[in-house]
């Protein structure tokens, strides 16, 4: 169910030294691709109750769970984006090709699942967030309302330092 988002402050609290990586990766979503948020907060008691979902036209780009003191990463790749990563693969850290390893291949392609809790990683994220859709915007628009839902308590010129 799609419910408001949850206020920066709580997401702040909630994710702690996560926040970095954090908005640095949301921050590079919202400046390179135009593509739709969705907030989804389920039961208290519910494991996947804090998800930020970012799709185009059905499609999934990636899924952001947050998490005490950490958040996922949640990226699924089909064939196609598998071979890709495969002519990448050198390009990408051991802990991501190790995890690429390890995971299963099902029916509806590979599920990987990355738990942040610094920006080690964001470099490989976005290298799998390029696999998986080119990048389709150049410049956040003048209002952050037209380029998502979430308050990343950022502004324009804050994402764009953190990101270039």
């Amino acid at each position: 169910m799609d419910r408001p988002t949850k206020p920066y402050s709580e997401v702040k609290t909630m994710l702690g030294t996560a926040i970095d990586a954090w908005e640095k990766l949301v921050g590079y979503i919202r400046f390179y691709y135009e593509i739709d948020e969705i907030w989804a907060e389920g039961k208290p008691t519910h494991k996947h109750k804090n998800n930020l979902y970012f799709k185009r036209s059905g499609k999934s780009l990636t899924t952001l769970c947050l998490r005490e003191g950490f958040f996922i990463v949640c990226i699924t790749l089909g064939k196609s984006e598998r071979d890709k990563f495969d002519e990448q693969r050198e390009d990408f850290s051991e802990t991501v090709r190790k995890q690429y390893d390890e995971s299963e291949i099902l029916h509806d392609g590979m599920w990987l699942g990355f738990e942040v809790r610094d920006d080690s990683l964001n470099d490989d994220f976005i290298r799998f967030l390029k696999i998986k859709r080119k990048p389709n915007r150049k410049n956040l628009p003048e209002s952050m309302e037209k380029c998502g839902c979430l308050d990343i308590g950022m502004t324009h010129q804050d994402i764009t330092k953190s990101i270039l």
